[in-house]
């Protein structure tokens, strides 16, 4: 039963491919990770900013609990990708960019599996007695450094900072390439790379207001009078 929902999950998947768009489950995972990713930045930016006392560890809590949730989908983004048959499209064309563009995927997979993990050994290194949560009610296990001295916990607290600021600054490097690929593909190349992205919203049909409608039946009048003068002018062969 398990293995006939998966084939079919699969093959949905791939159908997806088939009309030359990523499937709803990876347009997801990348919307929602592109999303967490900007707030994170900008809370960290403003969280670093703040005076000691309640509201920053209020702030910290928040970045350490949105990190986690990261670290869960970039798992889960990561096995889709490896189990789920991956869209073959015009990125994957012979030449430097397709080859930067795989690297540039590889660098944001380091960057989103390094950031919540240096983070986590940062709070597990310094602060042996907080409970952690995500989600605001899981509880979230430090990493198991009970048995390390000091200045062990030291080192390490050191070493995860500099991870952590490193990757930050390489990710605000890849934003903008990734983006500026992404743009260049619509705008110049004019291929179906940033398009197969794009979520799909149904149009809704708009109710035409008051003047619309006149405006529409005014156009139709016109359009009357126009052809029938054709008809007149030139016969009934004419139209």
């Amino acid at each position: 039963m398990i293995e006939k929902l998966f084939t079919q999950l699969l093959e949905w998947a791939a159908g997806h491919h088939d009309e030359g768009r990523y499937s709803p489950v990876g347009i997801l995972f990348h919307w929602v990770m592109a999303a967490l990713v900007i707030f994170q930045l900008g809370w960290g930016w403003w969280m670093g900013r703040q005076p000691v006392g309640g509201q920053m560890l209020a702030a910290y809590d928040l970045h350490f609990a949105v990190g986690v949730l990261m670290l869960i989908l970039v798992i889960g983004r990561l096995s889709w990708r490896l189990l789920a048959p991956d869209l073959i499209n015009d990125a994957d064309k012979p030449g430097w960019e397709s080859w930067a563009a795989h690297v540039t995927h590889y660098v944001f997979y380091i960057c989103l599996f390094g950031l919540p993990l240096s983070g986590w050994a940062m709070i597990s290194a310094t602060d042996r007695t907080r409970e952690l949560e995500t989600l605001g009610f899981i509880p979230w296990p430090l990493l198991p450094f009970q048995d390390l001295s000091n200045s062990q916990l030291w080192a390490i607290e050191a070493a995860a900072e500099w991870m952590h600021w490193g990757l930050v600054v390489t990710l605000l490097l890849m934003i903008p390439i990734h983006a500026g690929a992404a743009l260049k593909h619509h705008l110049i190349d004019r291929d179906d790379v940033f398009h197969a992205m794009l979520p799909v919203v149904p149009l809704r049909r708009r109710k035409r207001t008051r003047w619309q409608r006149r405006w529409r039946a005014l156009e139709k009048q016109v359009a009357r009078t126009a052809k029938a003068l054709w008809r007149g002018l030139l016969g009934p062969k004419a139209v």
